[in-house]
């Protein structure tokens, strides 16, 4: 299809929608290692891990067969307050770089909580609904999670409490009061409402703290609270496997157009977004079906997986949860506080990461000053102010479409715009006063973070 029939914007009609999520577990030849109980260096059953989290949501982090898991009819009612996402072609982007790529962004900032995060809390908070429980707690870094589960735990009538990374609590407070809206009870971590948040404070008084730390809180919290269950915004299968309707969308619509993506990118702190983004096409490649080149971006202040070990790790910082085989920075790890909250996190989905170790994708570890410049390329020339996460790959895919204009190659670049920025001007105004500054850990500094890595 030719350039000039191509939409700037276009959305599926509501009959188009998908009716089931893509289980990319399904189509891996090679499967990621099983999550351990600490306790008995075993693989966890069901039952234990229905301890922590809803019953639905352990049957699909289990399955491993499926290629299609039917999304319900509540979940789809509810979809249709939000989705579908347009899909966009970044023809204003393109003008500017001079490139003879064509750039596409799935835009998901299209909602309340700016970002893709209310795709997965729908879903879990119907679960929750569904198996009679009365609340449910969660972590949040930057805050897109925990106010997408806010309004997810609303709309299906669930009390809520999230554990908010402290230093995200002071940089973003007006996030904060859209979670304590929709009624959620907000405590920034670590806290002393917790043994974990207590132990924590104990050992970094000072600390900013991490999702980790938070991980530990809510999880602690959940299950020790009747009919509670704790509900996680990222990292496991479950996660990524209803982020595939970004995905599916995605393909829906480029299909329709005739276009098939060269290269899919997307940021990448825990993996759900980019692991929905790139799931039906990753399928695709696992079938042999294509050559598409799929990048991952994470923040140079939080290099988990261009410079973490591939091990098994707790994913909390006080080592409560699960053992899972992953890249992992050790979850003693405490990254600097920089803006990207939602990409701040020591270790990286297993199914990414698995992706990752057998080569078929590659990561990119970007400084948040670099972040910043091209966010505000994007928005200058796309008129959305992107969030920092979202920035990532918006670095990275114009990176790609300069590499096109200098070797005159033309390539079809789609990436994942997360979410929208307009909780996060302090960062913008740290780039726009020139006082940002960019902090990489040194090996030294990850050295102590690996060695909180158990030795199994």
């Amino acid at each position: 299809m030719s350039d000039n029939k191509i939409p700037y914007k276009t959305y599926l009609t509501e009959k188009e929608m998908p009716k089931t999520w893509l289980n990319l577990n399904a189509f891996m030849k090679s499967k990621h290692d099983p999550f351990l109980n600490p306790a008995t260096g075993k693989p966890c059953t069901s039952e234990e891990l229905e301890a922590v989290f809803c019953k639905e949501c352990v049957k699909q982090e289990l399955n491993f067969t499926d290629k299609e898991i039917e999304i319900p009819e509540g979940i789809r009612s509810f979809y249709k307050t939000f989705r579908p996402s347009p899909l966009v072609r970044a023809y204003f982007l393109e003008k500017a770089l001079d490139t003879p790529a064509e750039i596409y962004y799935k835009f998901e900032g299209n909602n309340t909580s700016g970002s893709h995060k209310l795709n997965s809390a729908a879903a879990q908070a119907y679960y929750a609904k569904q198996q009679g429980l009365t609340s449910v707690t969660t972590e949040t870094g930057a805050g897109q999670w925990g106010t997408a589960l806010s309004m997810a735990a609303a709309f299906f009538g669930l009390n809520l409490d999230v554990f908010m990374v402290k230093v995200s609590s002071l940089q973003k407070p007006y996030r904060r009061e859209v979670m304590r809206t929709y009624g959620a009870n907000v405590i920034a971590s670590p806290s002393d409402t917790t043994e974990a948040g207590r132990k924590i404070l104990k050992e970094f008084p000072e600390t900013g703290g991490s999702l980790g730390c938070a991980i530990s809180e809510a999880v602690e919290k959940a299950v020790s609270t009747p009919g509670c269950r704790y509900v996680l915004g990222s990292v496991l299968d479950h996660v990524i496997l209803y982020q595939s309707v970004i995905g599916l969308e995605s393909k829906a619509v480029l299909d329709r157009l005739g276009v098939y993506p060269d290269t899919v990118i997307g940021c990448v702190g825990g993996g759900s977004n980019f692991g929905g983004l790139i799931a039906p096409y990753m399928a695709d490649k696992l079938q042999g079906r294509n050559g598409t080149e799929f990048i991952g971006v994470e923040p140079a202040s939080c290099p988990s997986m261009t410079r973490g070990k591939y091990a098994y790790d707790f994913c909390d910082r006080a080592k409560i949860t699960p053992l899972a085989k992953m890249y992992t920075l050790g979850c003693g790890f405490m990254p600097s506080p920089n803006h990207s909250g939602g990409l701040r996190y020591h270790g990286m989905s297993p199914i990414v990461s698995k992706l990752y170790a057998d080569g078929y994708m590659r990561v990119e570890a970007v400084e948040q000053s670099k972040v910043f410049e091209a966010a505000i390329t994007f928005a200058k020339t796309e008129g959305i102010l992107p969030a920092p996460e979202s920035s990532h790959a918006i670095r990275v895919a114009i990176d790609e479409a300069l590499k096109c204009k200098a070797s005159g190659q033309k390539k079809s670049i789609l990436f994942g715009l997360t979410g929208t920025g307009y909780f996060d001007l302090a960062a913008y105004k740290q780039y726009n006063d020139g006082t940002m500054t960019d902090i990489i850990p040194t090996d030294k500094d990850l050295e102590k973070g690996f060695a909180s890595i158990p030795k199994m």
